[in-house]
């Protein structure tokens, strides 16, 4: 695992107005060559991530949970169960939202600095129930949206399906985002040994659509749906 201190050569994010940590618990204090304080890095991160990580301090202990996710503005919106425990715990203390997308391997010449290739971002804050209709409506579609546009190719949800539902949104203001990429850091010492050092480049890529088994006949793929693929 590649060792996190800071060496010569390794690519730094200027220390700028705008480049600094919201808040106390947000600013790195391992790898901070890599941080990244910027909304608009934090945002990009959140919208590229399939799905977050959700982490709340229950009456149970802690419990973190992979979940969908979607973003209006500076606004993250998760959705449930409308006796969804983990969500409802939120309500009354805190939440962690972290977002990954792996980028690629790097192998060093010494498996101690081998290391991967990444952007990744976590969120803070306390996450506030969404009672008004309008932006319920507008919440779930981006959940729904998130990866690709099928919202508007389905039957709308009914306000018994809306009624069962339950929609958190959480500020984007307590973020920092963390990056890594390019080759390998390696000990000086090892760099005219024989060993092979690089990258080994990871792409997430979404298939062709598949019909449903039960699909009636006539049916076609439609086309923002078919073009994901």
């Amino acid at each position: 695992m590649e060792n996190e201190p800071s060496r010569v050569g390794e690519p730094r994010i200027p220390e700028a107005a705008g480049n600094e940590a919201p808040t106390a618990r947000t600013r790195l204090r391992r790898g901070v060559l890599r941080a990244d304080y910027e909304p608009a890095t934090v945002r990009s991160i959140v919208d590229a991530a399939p799905i977050c990580h959700v982490a709340v301090d229950t009456t149970d202990g802690p419990l973190a949970l992979p979940m969908a996710h979607g973003r209006i503005d500076d606004s993250l919106y998760l959705h449930g169960a409308l006796a969804n425990s983990l969500l409802r715990s939120a309500l009354d203390t805190a939440m962690c939202a972290t977002f990954t997308c792996l980028d690629g391997l790097v192998i060093a010449r010494s498996p101690f600095h081998n290391s991967m290739n990444y952007r990744c971002a976590v969120v803070l804050g306390t996450p506030q129930l969404v009672d008004d209709e309008a932006e319920k409506l507008r919440g779930l579609r981006a959940v729904s949206e998130h990866v690709l546009p099928a919202w508007e190719h389905g039957r709308p949800p009914d306000a018994a399906e809306l009624r069962r539902t339950m929609l958190v949104s959480l500020s984007l203001q307590e973020a920092s985002a963390k990056v890594r990429s390019g080759d390998p850091v390696d000990e000086p010492e090892d760099l005219d040994g024989p060993w092979w050092a690089g990258t080994v480049p990871c792409e997430t890529r979404w298939g062709s659509p598949v019909d449903s088994s039960d699909l009636a006949a006539g049916i076609a793929v439609p086309e923002g749906i078919a073009a994901v693929g």
